[in-house]
């Protein structure tokens, strides 16, 4: 069931597996770099396509500090628990994922592709902390900091335009 409360929006670190934006592709002419340390799990991501779910219930858990490639499925067919931050075109991918935190902190979630991405914990989406762009020429695109409390969370992505992208969640700053 769609909840139609509008929470705010998470922009979320997800790594993807497409090619370079426009515009990165001339600054990164000599290829890619290594990640810093805190995100070298990006440059090994757990293969396999794990899927995302279309519902909460059936949504499987990524592990912090885990690089994991997702198989997104048309975003029509996802039952997201809160409406997202950012519609998606008919065309666009989306899923579900949860994360199970141990200890109350900022976490930091990687973005590669041009998705959209909610933290929602007991209804309601989490604002984050703090946002910017990857480091360059590492393929990251996008980073954002949520204070996330112990328990569990779900991880929405929404309006993805491409159906695969490698999520990496880590401890922040």
């Amino acid at each position: 069931m769609r909840h139609m409360l509008r929470g705010l929006s998470l922009a979320v670190t997800i790594l993807a597996s497409p090619p370079l934006a426009a515009g990165e592709a001339a600054d990164c002419a000599g290829g890619t770099v290594p990640p810093p340390p805190e995100l070298a799990a990006w440059t090994a991501p757990a293969q396999g396509g794990l899927p995302a779910a279309v519902t909460v219930a059936d949504a499987p858990a990524v592990m912090i500090g885990t690089a994991v490639e997702l198989a997104l499925r048309p975003s029509g067919t996802v039952d997201f628990p809160v409406t997202p931050g950012r519609d998606g075109k008919p065309e666009s991918h989306a899923g579900l994922l949860t994360l199970d935190i141990a200890r109350a902190g900022t976490y930091r979630v990687a973005l590669g592709s041009a998705a959209w991405v909610d933290i929602v914990r007991d209804g309601a989406s989490i604002a984050s902390v703090a946002h910017g762009h990857g480091p360059a020429c590492t393929g990251i695109r996008k980073i954002v900091d949520f204070p996330l409390a112990a328990g569990r969370h779900v991880l929405m992505i929404a309006a993805s335009p491409v159906d695969r992208v490698t999520a990496l969640v880590v401890p922040g700053p």
